[in-house]
């Protein structure tokens, strides 16, 4: 777990201070604002994961104007996908075990942040599983702060909390909203003057059906999630081999990507003298290893400027622009410099030595996983209307180049 303060609480002003678990949706919106109106101090707490991120609440905190402390749980959360003490929802999301994680971790930070209590933007039956009552209930037994969670858009349905109790928080002037119709919430929009906020969405991998599956598939072929693997099934089409995990790219920003996810003891393999995909095979005895991207110190993770270059450089990277110039570091760079190669062996300005599939002086070709990633990368090109067609194999440096016939990779069509 690593905490980041985007924007750095200061010293604590008013009676009361809530930490308030935020997302940058609706919800957790108005929960800071109903309470802001009875002069209670809010810090907001978002989380990222490699299964979430937190680019809506950083973008949200810049009109709200509260302190913003980031917590990275990518640790953690991988974790309790593994073994969720309350199973999963509809696909592989543990939402139960997530958020009491959440507001434990939330707990724990109190008296680091001067806060009297835990709120979040919950809404009692908003979703059928993971905030109906007896949930809640869960979530705050988890937490190991009982009576200091507070969910103001429902509070008045819920048992009194501490801080109410105290004075902190007047109760009456908290809500009653229930059930899934977000006609309360529009209307709290309007009254507040809110325009920009995201419509509601899962915004969990887990709960993406295509994404569930690869990562069940994954903790099948591996046994357990590594970060590494995780990262390399979010991109392009997957394929699960006795041997080897392969994954290929769609596009050319998908190429780019698996380029820069690539792990020193991976094999990339691409088109020779066509346009084509870039697909990465991932050897199960070989295991993955760092893509040469260098960890940052804990001073430059505490950093709540490199947190914002994070998020921009997403943003960017959704608008068509993967690497933002100036922000290049040394994973980006091995990316780009991979990228470069790739498409010099496209389009055959870049030598290569070649060799007959089954008398290859490298014992990597005649690995199935490898083999097959020739045959789709080809499949997944113009070349598979050739009679003939090459593949080319880039390991440590050593660029091979393999040539098949349309036999090979009919079966794939």
């Amino acid at each position: 777990m690593k905490i980041i303060e985007v924007k750095k609480p200061g010293e604590k002003k008013k009676r009361a201070r809530a930490l308030l678990l935020f997302s940058g949706g609706l919800d957790s919106i108005l929960a800071g604002k109903v309470l802001e109106e009875q002069e209670i101090e809010i810090v907001a707490l978002t989380f990222r994961s490699q299964f979430f991120g937190a680019g809506e609440a950083i973008r949200a905190i810049e009109e709200l104007g509260w302190p913003l402390v980031l917590v990275d749980i990518s640790r953690e959360q991988i974790e309790i996908v593994e073994n969720p003490r309350y199973g999963y929802g509809r696909q592989l999301n543990p939402c139960l075990d997530c958020h009491g994680q959440m507001v434990r971790i939330a707990g724990g930070l109190l008296e680091r942040y001067q806060a009297d209590f835990v709120a979040t933007g919950e809404v009692v039956g908003e979703r059928p599983k993971s905030q109906n009552r007896q949930a809640l209930g869960l979530v705050e037994k988890l937490s190991g702060i009982r009576g200091l969670v507070l969910r103001p858009l429902s509070a008045r349905l819920l048992p009194a909390t501490i801080p109410e109790e105290k004075g902190l928080v007047d109760r009456e002037r908290l809500l009653d909203i229930s059930g899934r119709s977000r006609k309360r919430q529009l209307e709290l929009a309007e009254k507040y003057g809110l325009k920009d906020y995201p419509t509601p969405a899962g915004g969990c991998l887990l709960t993406d059906p295509g994404f569930a599956a690869r990562a069940k598939q994954l903790i099948k072929w591996r046994g357990r999630l590594l970060p590494e693997d995780i990262e390399l099934i979010k991109t392009g089409r997957v394929f699960f081999e006795p041997d080897g995990l392969i994954v290929v790219g769609r596009n050319e920003r998908e190429n780019e990507k698996i380029a820069g996810i690539a792990g020193e003891a991976d094999i990339l393999v691409t088109t020779a003298g066509i346009k084509g995909p870039l697909a990465c095979v991932r050897l199960k005895e070989a295991g993955p290893l760092s893509a040469g991207r260098e960890a940052k110190s804990d001073r430059d993770r505490e950093d709540g400027a490199a947190v914002a270059g994070e998020y921009f450089s997403e943003w960017r990277a959704d608008q068509g622009s993967l690497i933002p110039p100036g922000q290049e570091g040394e994973g980006d760079r091995k990316g780009m410099a991979l990228t470069r190669m790739v498409r010099q062996i496209q389009e055959g300005i870049r030598s290569v030595e070649r060799q007959e599939p089954m008398n290859a002086k490298s014992n990597i070709p005649c690995q199935g996983a490898v083999h097959k990633a020739c045959l789709l990368v080809i499949r997944y090109s113009r070349a598979r209307e050739k009679e003939r067609a090459s593949a080319a194999i880039i390991h440590r440096g050593m660029v091979l180049e393999l040539e098949f016939c349309q036999a090979h990779w009919k079966k794939y069509l």
